[in-house]
């Protein structure tokens, strides 16, 4: 197979000074603006506005901050204050026996047995993107991902809400996103949260109506006039073991925390897949192929455990553009990993972009190669990120990975996506997306 290198954003030899991270690109972009020295270095230590920030790239350091010492990581300061007004105390920014209680909760609406009663739902969402698309049209398929999976979150975990489905509602969750580039500088700099841009108020308009929009939602079936769904049960769970106020407050959080955790992450990691798949079209055609035998005269909704290539692909495409880059975490007290001392409040910024790409760590690291994953080949498990690691990994991981499959199976039994003459590039500082979106010439089979 020729060599792929699909595109990243430009690197230079050596670092540039911290301050040129809150200008242009760097500023809108997480991953633009690091050196080719972050990609073959062990350990990146700066001071930023005050706050030491370290940056380890080795797996052994990773896995000291994830696993061996993960009592003494917490969620940073900052992080809370950004995500505070979105998620609250939810499940994603909670700590301690908080934490623990809500994902003692959780847990059970994600096991196997659970994912495996919802690939009805996944199939189901698959068809109805199809049904909107037509032989030959140019679609944004970015837009199209980010629909459909917020269609399976609704459908999954919230009944099929469709206060949550609406176009008013993915604009909001687009501009909160969006928001999140100029409330981190703000934070950054110890100013007050007052929005100074159009995108910047804009995203607040966004977080004040998915809040009241899923208060609703919570009241809807805290009051009983709605339920048998996941938040119900979760309302319940909830109900059992915090007092009323409380209760609630996590209900919201968490119905914040799954509505947006749920989709964004998985919508962006089947737009970087169909990325890949349209420009390389002879791996699309054998895919497509594979997918096809996968649903011959078997049910469909098992489509997922009968498509390795298609997995294959999926984790060469998180391990290249993973939806989340960046993950931090804040020291309660001292610790030292390697010749680098952590001293109590160092905020200790986890990488999957750098260590995903990381020339001590992957052979040819920028290029594709679908096989990277055919074998473990000795690999580090703290090498490979795309859903964290340790006890925090995301408890949605096998409901995402199942999401992906039988959507992108579906979706190539029935048609071809062909690149259309559209530049692709990385953008996002939350979560990593097609910057302007992914237009995609679609051809029915």
């Amino acid at each position: 197979m020729t060599r792929f290198v699909p595109p990243h954003p430009p690197r230079r030899p050596m670092p540039a000074p911290s301050w040129r991270g809150f200008f242009g690109e760097r500023a809108r972009t997480a991953v633009y603006g690091w050196s080719q020295h972050a990609f073959e270095t062990d350990h990146i230590h700066r001071r930023i506005l005050g706050y030491r920030v370290h940056v380890p790239l080795t797996p052994d350091a990773v896995q000291r901050v994830l696993l061996d010492n993960a009592a003494n990581y917490a969620k940073p300061d900052i992080v809370k204050g950004l995500l505070g007004p979105i998620i609250g105390q939810g499940l994603l920014t909670a700590d301690g026996e908080l934490w623990r209680e809500q994902r003692r909760i959780v847990a059970a609406s994600f096991s196997p047995a659970a994912v495996e009663a919802q690939r009805a739902t996944f199939v189901r969402a698959a068809t109805m993107a199809m049904d909107r698309w037509r032989d030959g049209e140019r679609r944004d398929m970015a837009a199209e991902a980010t629909r459909t999976t917020m269609t399976v979150i609704a459908l999954a975990l919230f009944g099929g809400d469709p206060r949550l489905t609406s176009d008013v509602a993915m604009g909001h969750i687009a501009a909160a996103i969006e928001g999140f580039s100029e409330a981190r500088l703000l934070a950054l700099l110890r100013l007050p949260q007052i929005p100074v841009t159009g995108k910047g108020r804009a995203g607040q308009r966004g977080q004040v109506y998915l809040r009241r929009t899923l208060a609703e939602v919570v009241d809807d079936r805290w009051e009983g006039r709605i339920g048998g769904d996941f938040l119900s049960g979760l309302i319940a769970a909830l109900r059992a073991r915090f007092p009323p106020e409380q209760a609630k407050r996590l209900a919201v959080d968490n119905a914040a925390t799954f509505y947006l955790a749920g989709h964004e992450t998985t919508a962006n990691a089947l737009a970087w897949t169909l990325f890949l798949l349209a420009a390389q079209p002879h791996l699309q055609e054998e895919l497509a192929t594979e997918a096809q035998a996968a649903m011959a005269g078997s049910p469909e909704e098992a489509v997922a455990e009968r498509v390795p290539r298609l997995r294959l692909m999926l984790q060469e495409s998180l391990r290249l553009y993973p939806p989340v880059p960046r993950f931090d975490r804040q020291a309660i007290g001292p610790d030292r990993f390697g010749d680098h001392d952590i001293e109590r409040g160092d905020i200790v910024s986890i990488w999957p972009w750098l260590i995903h790409r990381h020339r001590k760590l992957w052979d040819d690291p920028d290029a594709f190669r679908i096989d990277r994953f055919a074998a473990k080949n000795g690999r580090h498990r703290f090498q490979y990120l795309p859903f964290g690691g340790g006890p925090r990994t995301c408890v949605g991981a096998q409901f995402a990975t199942s999401e992906a499959l039988t959507l992108l199976a579906r979706w190539l039994v029935g048609w071809r996506f062909i690149e259309a003459g559209h530049d692709v590039r990385a953008a996002g500082m939350v979560t990593l997306r097609p910057a302007e979106g992914l237009p995609l010439r679609l051809e029915r089979r």
